[in-house]
Parts: structure tokens; sequence; C-alpha cells
């Protein structure tokens, strides 16, 4: 565990990044939304960090309050990590820093890495209401949790317990909606993104 660092600044932005202002802590924070996950998956969807980071943040971010580890129970018996309550606040942050950085994200370059999960947080912004939305892209398949105040926001693969809408879009559309090039309405309208279900959620988007 590295020592605790600190600006040593009686500022609350200053304080608060002493707890998350270190390389890769608030994308550790982005993984850690979607629920429990092991170690190797968090080092699997975190393309770039090495071993070593990822322990050390992991510790720090366990002793600041942000996270917990514990066991699962057999035949799991593996560690995972998920966010405390207090970690958990930190989903407004990340999506005004997302969107805030909307305009940085131009074209995708040969050299970035993508996860179709990543997807997730930009189309949580721009979806209103309750209930489960299974996303289908190229990439993959996610889903997200609108409007939940307790448990995951998103998880990769379908929505386990069924969905209140579906949608289905290419890689370029979502880009364009991450990039606050293109509004999710519109794009249901234009047709670049089908819209299936029975849900409140399916219908607002039909209707929008």
């Amino acid at each position: 565990m590295s020592p605790r660092r600190s600006y040593d600044q009686y500022c609350s932005a200053a304080r608060a990044l002493d707890l998350v202002g270190d390389r890769w802590t608030l994308l550790i924070v982005r993984e850690l939304l979607a629920g429990p996950r092991r170690y190797t998956d968090l080092h699997a969807d975190l393309p770039g960090v090495s071993t070593d980071v990822l322990a050390s943040r992991l510790k720090d971010m366990e002793r600041d309050g942000l996270t917990t580890r514990r066991r699962l129970p057999p035949p799991g018996a593996a560690y995972v990590y998920e966010l405390t309550a207090r970690g958990r606040e930190l989903l407004p942050v990340l999506q005004a820093l997302g969107s805030w950085g909307e305009a940085e994200l131009g074209e995708r370059r040969p050299t970035d890495a993508v996860r179709a999960h990543w997807f997730a947080l930009p189309l949580l912004r721009a979806l209103e209401g309750e209930g489960v939305v299974e996303v289908h892209l190229d990439e993959g398949d996610f889903h997200v949790f609108v409007g939940a105040e307790e448990g995951p926001v998103y998880g990769d693969g379908p929505a386990p317990a069924g969905f209140d809408a579906r949608l289905a879009l290419d890689a370029a559309t979502c880009e364009a909606i991450a990039r606050g090039q293109a509004h999710l309405p519109e794009a249901v309208r234009d047709g670049r993104v089908t819209v299936t279900g029975d849900g409140t959620l399916a219908k607002a988007l039909r209707e929008a």
C-alpha cells in the first residue's frame, strides 16, 4: 500500500483528489460500477495498467473506504472487489467528467482499446426513467440499469432477468452518442437505433 499523499489544501476539491486523483483510480471505479469484479477481470478490462499499479490502487481504495474485498463462497472461492456506498457516490462525478470529455474523444485512434461496456455510462446519460436496457453492439452486448439507486449500474452481456427495452446500434452511432454528436431519440427516429421491448422505456424511446 502506498503512503497516503495529500495536496495539504483546505479545499473539498483538493481533498477529493487526495483520494481519487491518482492515475487509474477513477477508471477502476468505472469498472466496479458493474458490480463485484475479480482482480483478473479488472486487469483484463483496464488495458495498459500494470499488475503492481492495479494492486496498489485497489489497496489504497480499500484503505480510503471506496472499495471492499471479499471472498466468494465455494465453488467460486475467489476474491472480488466492490464499491462501498461512498465509492458508488462517484457515479455522478464520472458522468460529469465523461460529459465534459466528450469533446476530446474525436475519431477512434488505431491504438485505442475499446470494450463494449465502456459505452454504458454515455448511454446511461441519454436515458431517462427506470428499468433495464439491453444494448447490442458489434463489440458485444451489455445492459444498463436506468435509475438504479443501489447495486450495479451496468453489466456485461444480456440482461440476466429480462429487459424493458433493447437497443441495437452500430459502433459508429454509439460513438457519435458518446461524443455528444448525436442524441439517442434522434438516432431512434432516424433508424440508426432499433428499439424492441414492451416496457415503458422502450415505448418512451419510440415515441420521443
